[in-house]
């Protein structure tokens, strides 16, 4: 563990020490899931459900489809936490807010990250229902966690330590392509069929326009949506593994025939949990 996560900033411990006055649970896994995905929580063994409101300076979701809550428990025989209820940027969190869930899983021991989003398909090739694993990103909100919301100016020498030892030729800068190889190997086995891409990160709350959907695909994203990539920023800083899916929900502006509502999103979503959930225990149990 980190020296960041030995000794975290005031407003981390006091969050630490909440979550600690109702569990013991040290998770080695985090899971962040995204919209119309919360349910896979259900899958945890023996959980221990902490709300969100009920730790100091978490912040709340406003989203439909996002409880606000962590779930504590076990899976596949794998300690886990899940954070259910991610917040976004369109609600009106500075960047380094929208980690601070993450740092918080991070000070109570995880130390990989699985993170789940909704996204839309820019590759022609990419069909709704579709499961995408990550292999890159596209900042195209420019922002960047930082320090994280609750470090210390102390904490900065350690942080920069962090990003220095975690280069591997393993990564494409944040995402470990070897646990990308063995999950895509694990969702195969188990009948659940997957492609790979770049992830392109907007700002939201709109949708993207039809410009800037042929924008990002000649920068060559795969897929767009409006989370993701802070917490991916922040667990790479904190030295952390991180394997990322996100869910093919809809065709991108201008290549699709209907207009996109985040109904529509959460309704996909619904229709591919169960390959998801297949996908998300395999991995856990054999990766």
């Amino acid at each position: 563990m980190s020296a960041l996560a030995a000794e975290p900033a005031p407003a981390l411990a006091d969050a630490v020490d909440a979550v600690r006055q109702r569990t013991d649970h040290t998770p080695e896994l985090v899971l962040i899931l995204g919209s119309g995905l919360g349910d896979l929580a259900d899958e945890a063994d023996a959980p221990t459900v902490v709300p969100a409101d009920s730790i100091p300076n978490y912040p709340q979701s406003t989203v439909d489809g996002h409880h606000g809550q962590l779930v504590f428990g076990t899976l596949e025989g794998t300690s886990v936490v899940f954070v259910q209820g991610r917040v976004h940027a369109y609600e009106g969190y500075p960047t380094p807010r929208l980690t601070f869930p993450l740092e918080l899983c991070h000070a109570l021991g995880a130390t990989r990250l699985l993170v789940t989003n909704s996204a839309g398909g820019i590759n022609r090739t990419f069909q709704p229902g579709q499961l995408m694993f990550i292999t890159d990103h596209l900042n195209m909100a420019f922002a960047d966690p930082g320090q994280g919301q609750m470090a210390s100016p102390r904490d900065t020498a350690a942080r920069r330590d962090v990003h220095a030892s975690t280069a591997s030729p393993l990564h494409t800068g944040y995402y470990d392509l070897e646990w990308t190889g063995q999950a895509q190997q694990v969702g195969a086995e188990q009948g659940v069929l997957t492609v790979r891409g770049t992830y392109a990160w907007t700002r939201g709350p709109s949708y993207e326009t039809r410009a800037e959907v042929r924008m990002l695909s000649t920068l060559g994203a795969d897929a767009v949506g409006m989370s993701t990539v802070p917490e991916v920023l922040q667990a790479h800083a904190l030295g952390m593994d991180v394997l990322g899916i996100s869910t093919i929900t809809n065709f991108a502006a201008g290549l699709g025939h209907e207009v996109l509502e985040h109904e529509d999103v959460l309704k996909v979503g619904q229709q591919v949990r169960g390959d998801l959930r297949t996908l998300v225990r395999a991995i856990v149990e054999k990766t």
